[in-house]
Parts: structure tokens; sequence; C-alpha cells
């Protein structure tokens, strides 16, 4: 289970590492201009920012503790903002009907809830 829990860190930490950085380094009307950002269309610029470091934040908060053995224990809490994050996108996105991209949300809120109960309780790293 432990490798299990690798993996799914590892995952999560790439997409939300390459959305994260995706949402720094465009402006918000490239970013609201691709198919997959159009629900950014009613954020600030700041906004859109912000959401993209708690993205680059929770990424590395996933796989950087428990890879250096420093504080292993914010590999949990880590998984944990990433689960309030994928709320806020579903709730983002079910105002905008946009199912395919509530689903995606609630299986990376899933994955990231496993995570952290894997990494609180029976396999903390």
């Amino acid at each position: 289970m432990n490798v299990t829990l690798w993996i799914i860190a590892g995952v999560l930490a790439a997409l939300f590492l390459a959305s994260g950085i995706g949402k720094l380094a465009q402006s918000k009307e490239k970013l609201v201009a691709s198919a997959m950002g159009a629900a950014l269309a009613g954020f600030s610029p700041a906004a859109i920012k912000a959401i993209g470091t708690l993205e680059v934040l929770g990424a590395v908060g996933l796989v950087l503790p428990a890879a250096l053995d420093i504080t292993p224990v914010l590999v949990p809490l880590a998984a944990v903002g990433v689960v309030l994050l994928m709320l806020g996108a579903i709730v983002t996105h079910t105002r905008r009907h946009e199912a395919q991209a509530v689903t995606m949300n609630v299986v990376l809120l899933a994955l990231a809830a496993v995570v952290a109960w894997g990494r609180f309780g029976p396999f903390a790293a």
C-alpha cells in the first residue's frame, strides 16, 4: 500500500505542478481562451495566481517532505489542502454546469483523500 500511496501522490503532484505553473506563467486572457481555463473567467488575475500558487505548494507538499524525510506529516496536510482545492473547483464547475470537469475534480479529490487517509493513519510516511 505504501508504494500505491507514493504513486498516487506522485501523479497528483505532477498534475498539480503542471496546472499551477500554467496558472502562474500565463495571463488570464490566455488561460480563459484555453479549453480547460474557461472556468477562470470569473476570477481576478490575482485570484488565479493565488490558485496556481496553492496548486504548486500542494504538489511540492505531496512528495518533498516524505522524500527528504523532513517533517513527513506535511504530506497528509498537503493532501487535505488538495482536497479543499478540489472542493472549490467542484463548486465552481458545478455552477458553470461543467459535468466533465466536476467528474475529474471528484476523482482528484478522492485520490487526495486516499493519500491523506493513508499518510495520517496506517501508512504514515
